[in-house]
């Protein structure tokens, strides 16, 4: 079995924010035909897809972004899952709005989402896509990334979105290294 965490926050005040893209692109694989229907575990909502044989856990932390960690450590000790057939999919400032970024391991580039799952797994080894949602302006990262993306920009975060969910199918098949060969442009 493999994992994907989307991260986000939940509750309807949150929908279609920008730190929210980790949760639209769950909720995008989620679509699928081959999926279970979701339940709530772990403190979170969770959903199984049956990729061409390959089993994916689906999961969407229902705890604050800040706190996804535990959600994390609990689901992966549950099943029993290797780090190395995780992936985390998270917002990030830092990448221009739409890129998108695979990475094998790293550090939470002050991202509170990953640092929470670096303190709860100790270490620093997990792969994640991170999907770009612009810079922030002067006046601080936090009301940026809670903001919904403007008219302008949702044509090019719908289209990240759906590129993403396609990501996270072929790193399902291929692994890490070929999903950075073929998405990290």
């Amino acid at each position: 079995m493999k994992v994907v965490f989307g991260l986000g926050n939940p509750g309807k005040r949150y929908e279609g924010t920008r730190h929210n893209v980790g949760f639209a692109v769950v909720d995008a694989l989620a679509q699928g035909r081959n999926v279970s229907r979701g339940q709530r575990r772990f403190d979170a909502e969770t959903a199984e897809l049956t990729e061409e044989g390959h089993k994916v856990l689906l999961v969407k932390p229902e705890t604050f972004m800040n706190l996804s960690g535990r959600c994390v450590r609990q689901a992966l000790d549950f099943y029993q899952v290797p780090l190395e057939k995780l992936l985390v999919v998270c917002d990030d400032f830092n990448l221009p709005l739409g890129k998108l970024r695979f990475r094998p391991r790293g550090t939470h580039g002050g991202h509170n989402g990953l640092r929470d799952i670096q303190q709860h797994l100790g270490t620093r080894e997990y792969a994640r896509l991170r999907i770009g949602v612009g810079a922030p302006p002067e006046e601080g990262a936090v009301d940026h990334v809670l903001s919904r993306f403007r008219s302008a920009e949702r044509p090019v975060i719908d289209d990240a979105l759906a590129v993403a969910a396609q990501a996270v199918v072929y790193w399902i098949h291929h692994g890490i290294e070929k999903a950075m060969n073929q998405y990290n442009a």
